[in-house]
């Protein structure tokens, strides 16, 4: 009925991390382009703890599952975890030969086996720049050290001590293990970047060398509209602690799309200071700078586009 000491383990690996709440999504058994999910909730790490093993019981209770040819199986649910944490990020390598484990063993927290010789490896990370977007870029530099994981993770994994619920392993379902753990191993990029594991960025196109007739299509002053701060707000995601809209990537994308309307920067910064909650509250705390940073930032953004665009 699996193994509550196992999925403790992985919980408390990621809480000694600095994950704070988890997202915690059950689905039923799984085949190729079928994955269907009975609900998703995140707990804080104090709730966890008491229901997790509960949950792990549920979990490896079968009941029948009719498949579409008609076939009547058995099979519990899986049971997938996402951990949030405030000032750590989390990065995901999926379905990792035993040949790329060594690449990333010195700057893990955890490894698991998701079914025989399939790896999973996490790593905690602190100082990873805000925003939604970079981040994205951050894990993608760290992706390609490893090279050949699956790119498409989902940043949630199955929990330890449970069964992986695929049809393909009908009827001798694996159980989710622990390879090995390091509690309270967190990373810095520095600390990434001595051990090989963080790909260069690719080098940066300032906007300073381009005119700004060469970033933007020419337009009048009447024909040019501020984006709407409110769709770029709910469009950004949440943020990495899942507490709200990501406000950072909110702002970098505003600004990319009111410098793509061809307003230009110090216009864009001056009305980001107008539109943007954050960035009244950073400007007026003790970065005085952000509004300039984020403009600058999404003026590379574009630049970069348009000159790959070119190409």
């Amino acid at each position: 009925m699996g193994d509550i000491a196992a999925a403790r383990c992985m919980l408390e690996t990621f809480a000694s991390c600095g994950a704070v709440s988890f997202t915690i999504t059950k689905t039923k058994l799984e085949w190729p382009g079928h994955k269907e999910a009975k609900w998703g909730k995140t707990y804080s790490l104090d709730e966890l703890r008491q229901k997790l093993p509960q949950m792990v019981r549920i979990a490896g209770k079968r009941e029948p599952e009719i498949l579409p040819d008609g076939r009547k199986v058995w099979a519990g649910e899986n049971l997938i975890m996402r951990p949030i944490g405030r000032s750590t990020a989390f990065i995901q390598l999926d379905d990792l030969a035993p040949d790329q484990l060594d690449r990333v063993r010195n700057a893990a927290c955890i490894i698991h086996a998701t079914s025989p010789g399939s790896y999973q490896a996490w790593i905690a990370v602190s100082g990873v720049p805000e925003g939604k977007e970079q981040f994205k870029e951050f894990m993608r530099r760290v992706r390609k050290t490893v090279g050949g994981n699956d790119k498409s993770a989902s940043h949630a994994t199955r929990v330890a001590g449970t069964e992986n619920f695929k049809l393909k392993y009908l009827p001798r379902y694996p159980m989710v293990t622990i390879v090995e753990t390091h509690p309270g191993r967190v990373m810095t990029p520095q600390g990434l970047n001595e051990l090989g594991l963080l790909a260069q960025s690719p080098p940066p196109v300032k906007a300073a060398d381009l005119t700004f007739t060469e970033l933007v299509p020419r337009r009048s002053t009447a024909e040019r509209r501020w984006p709407s701060y409110a769709e770029s707000l709910a469009r950004a995601g949440t943020n990495q602690a899942g507490t709200g809209p990501d406000r950072s990537t909110a702002d970098f994308w505003w600004c990319y799309f009111a410098l793509r309307e061809g307003f230009s920067k110090e216009e864009t910064e001056a009305k980001l200071k107008e539109v943007s909650p954050r960035t009244q509250e950073r400007v007026g705390g003790t970065d005085k700078n952000y509004a300039h940073i984020t403009v600058q930032n999404a003026a590379e953004r574009l630049a970069y586009n348009r000159q790959r665009s070119r190409a």
